[in-house]
């Protein structure tokens, strides 16, 4: 499908309240790029795998935003309209030159160009190669996982997720029913039945999820019926609970920023086995304190492992 993308030039003080003008002519997402450096806390809270070097920041930033095609009328009294709403601003806000330029892009401009930043790389013994590389000799002897993560979220890079592939593997046996809380590309659904877990449930609020998990699958080579996904938040709708199952999971995965997690916690140990086994990760070390306090305010739960590695902290505990 191709989209029209229209780029805004202005100012870095500038980029809220364009973002609001566009917003309230109905674009529903903004990309910005400016050169500001993150703060510390922003780095923290940024749960990416790939963090760029940026150059000097020079006060400019882009706001680009995109469009399926429109009428040649349609398109000129969109783009009037926001501009209208960008003039309305210069009393509050230097915008800068505020041009607006048109260009033309396909789905795949996007969900394409991170690949180049995505390699092959070890956790312990297991290999985690993107299904466009090619196979290395040297990745003969070892277990070897391939990952595409199309525009879902997941390729194993980030810390947090190698410390949940650490526990799995500490943790799976024959017969380990998992659920997968928070799935994306499925990834560490993919090594636990790799590992030998029997059955794996996958839970995601990203519908790209589900294909990306069973394309995942599919180029592992792991049956179809080991591996169920449903996508809702489980924090709001209650049939989500009722649809995964009460008490009868060996291990539950949750690999999410802390946040999330809190509220998690409190409805987790009724999904898990007596004597299962609670993987949390996605957590900066800042909030660390606070989620032992989350787990230990549950008396099903007890922890039994806090690992770490760089900013981030994965915690695990079973249930009593």
């Amino acid at each position: 499908m191709k989209w029209n993308k229209f780029t805004v030039k202005t100012t870095t003080q500038a980029t809220d309240l364009i973002s609001g003008v566009l917003v309230e002519n109905g674009i529903d997402g903004v990309e910005i790029e400016d050169n500001i450096p993150l703060s510390e806390e922003d780095k923290k809270k940024m749960f990416i795998d790939f963090l760029p070097e940026l150059p000097e920041d020079e006060g400019i930033a882009y706001l680009s935003f995109y469009m399926e095609e429109l009428s040649q009328e349609e398109e000129q009294k969109k783009i009037s309209d926001i501009l209208e709403g960008i003039e309305e601003l210069k009393d509050f806000v230097d915008i800068g030159e505020c041009s607006i330029v048109k260009g033309e892009t396909q789905d795949t401009d996007w969900i394409n160009n991170w690949k180049q930043y995505f390699k092959s790389f070890e956790v312990d013994n297991i290999v985690i190669k993107p299904t466009w590389e090619e196979m290395k000799p040297e990745y003969e002897d070892k277990m070897v996982i391939q990952i595409d993560p199309g525009i879902a979220f997941g390729t194993g890079l980030h810390e947090t997720t190698q410390l949940c592939i650490r526990q799995l593997q500490k943790h799976i046996k024959p017969h380990t029913k998992i659920l997968d809380v928070g799935c994306g590309s499925g990834i560490l659904s993919v090594i636990a039945l790799k590992l030998g877990a029997e059955q794996a449930v996958g839970l995601d609020v990203d519908e790209n999820a589900i294909t990306a998990a069973r394309e995942n699958l599919e180029v592992n080579h792991i049956p179809q019926e080991k591996f169920r996904i449903l996508t809702g938040n489980i924090l709001e709708d209650i049939s989500i609970s009722e649809e995964i199952g009460y008490e009868c999971y060996d291990i539950i995965v949750a690999n999410i920023l802390a946040d999330v997690l809190k509220p998690l916690t409190s409805i987790i140990p009724d999904h898990l086995k007596k004597g299962g086994i609670y993987i949390t990760s996605g957590i900066i070390d800042s909030k660390e304190q606070e989620m032992i306090e989350a787990i230990s305010a549950r008396p099903e739960l007890e922890i039994i492992e806090i690992t770490r590695k760089n900013d981030w902290v994965s915690i695990t505990a079973v249930g009593k």
